[in-house]
């Protein structure tokens, strides 16, 4: 890759785990609306079950790479009341339906999930399935920390039918985890790993990235060697987001002159990549890599590979509900996010309110759009061959994405367009193109973290 298609193509833009992304909502919303479109859109795929993902945001002390919302705490007493409160917003959902609803998903998210004891765990997960029926092959999944993920944590997850863990390793040099204040050597995560090996989980992924404070290249490839010796199903090899003006002193304990850029960063991303694919890793989608053995693999060869706020994920459940503060609820035609205070989130829900603080409505418009963008960033192509996804600007887009054709990013087709080898590397580049709303109001601040 050159230099020149590096500095180029280099601008801030959104990662589209939705479209329209979350600053461009029009929150022409109130919860009467999201409620009503929640439950026609949950009936209407009702066969397809419901997708959940669970807020956990507590942390014990902050990583300064992070960008997630979270409270940093050691007072383990927020368990027990935050969990009520969480099963306390399942229960508004669940007086939607008028029946049972099915989950074909969970993943708890966070923050830090192994805050939680073992037994908390278990009185959430429990509390869920109170209410609702288990798909059978539900596919439940969780982050774990590799400090505080115990044998007991993995035993008790796996035995409520977790089958899927991710332990944040982001890199393995003494100097770079002291800078974004993680500290976890190798043996740490190496001992987890063989322990929720032994207890029996199918998947088990590695979340690493690039572009992390004083991180070279040897950094990169030495984490990536070390994580070859623990051979994890998947792995997220992730692009830091370097948006401190969102997340405020989290992102400022060093530099910017410490954070590699343009260039530099893209090289080391390029070289860990080649590294993961010369020792068996699949590229799936954008920033994403799988064994052949692995379900996110197989999604992705048959087609069946999702997106949305929880990533990648092999559920094609278009109705997810979000619970907790921050979290994101997606029913397709619409989406919802809870307020990010933990006490404005447990007035409303005493109040016997869904803690909502905005939301968008998709419009027809919308919803091709997102479907476009949905294909490129699962499938690296998309085409609009039977009409359903023709819409009226696609010729300036297709004039938009002749340059990145001339550059060999994309070929475009009479109806299709398809994105090259080379071109994968500047997903978030092309799927801007199509980003009709993104175009229309382009702001005047810094919203999103650069695409290299």
């Amino acid at each position: 890759m050159s230099d020149s298609l590096t500095k180029k193509y280099n601008v801030p833009g959104p990662r589209y785990t939705s479209y329209p992304t979350v600053p461009y909502w029009d929150n022409t919303f109130d919860a009467t609306t999201w409620e009503n479109t929640f439950t026609v859109s949950y009936l209407k795929n009702k066969n397809e079950g419901l997708s959940i993902y669970v807020h956990l945001p507590f942390c014990e002390s902050m990583c300064t790479f992070c960008g997630c919302h979270k409270r940093i705490t050691k007072n383990h007493k927020v368990e027990h009341p935050y969990i009520q409160a969480v099963l306390k917003e399942w229960d508004l959902y669940c007086g939607l339906f008028k029946e049972k609803p099915l989950i074909r998903e969970i993943h708890l998210g966070g923050g830090t999930p192994t805050f939680f004891s073992p037994k908390k765990l278990k009185s959430l997960i429990d509390g869920l399935f109170s209410k609702a029926q288990k798909a059978p092959d539900c596919e439940m999944s969780f982050e774990g920390h590799p400090n505080n993920t115990t044998r007991e944590h993995l035993e008790q997850l796996y035995e409520l039918g977790f089958r899927r863990v991710s332990f944040g390793v982001q890199d393995y040099s003494e100097k770079v985890q002291q800078a974004i204040h993680r500290i976890q050597p190798y043996s740490q995560v190496a001992q987890v790993t063989f322990w929720a090996r032994e207890i029996g989980y199918t998947s088990v992924g590695h979340d690493i990235i690039f572009g992390l404070p004083f991180q070279s290249m040897e950094d990169v490839v030495d984490t990536i060697e070390k994580t070859r010796t623990l051979l994890p199903d998947r792995i997220a090899f992730y692009s830091y987001a370097h948006v401190p003006w969102i997340k405020g002193n989290g992102q400022r304990g060093f530099k910017e002159d410490d954070i590699p850029k343009d260039e530099e960063k893209r090289s080391l991303y390029e070289t860990g990549k080649s590294l993961l694919q010369l020792h068996g890793y699949e590229e799936i989608g954008m920033d994403h890599f799988a064994l052949r053995t692995d379900a996110l693999y197989e999604a992705s060869i048959s087609g069946k590979l999702h997106r949305n706020f929880m990533g990648y994920t092999t559920s094609t459940s278009k109705t997810m509900v979000g619970l907790g503060v921050s979290a994101i609820g997606d029913c397709w035609y619409g989406f919802a996010q809870n307020v990010k205070g933990i006490e404005e989130y447990n007035q409303l829900l005493d109040e016997g309110k869904l803690p909502l603080v905005k939301g968008h409505i998709l419009n027809a418009e919308d919803l091709i759009i997102r479907q476009h963008i949905q294909n490129l960033m699962c499938r690296f192509e998309t085409s609009w061959n039977d009409g359903s996804l023709y819409f009226e600007e696609i010729l300036q887009v297709l004039s938009e994405l002749k340059d990145m054709e001339n550059d060999g990013l994309v070929c475009i087709e009479r109806n299709s367009v398809k994105v090259t080898t080379l071109g994968r590397a500047f997903i978030r580049n092309i799927c801007m193109a199509f980003d009709l709303r993104l175009k229309r109001k382009s702001s005047q601040t810094n919203l999103f973290s650069m695409t290299v």
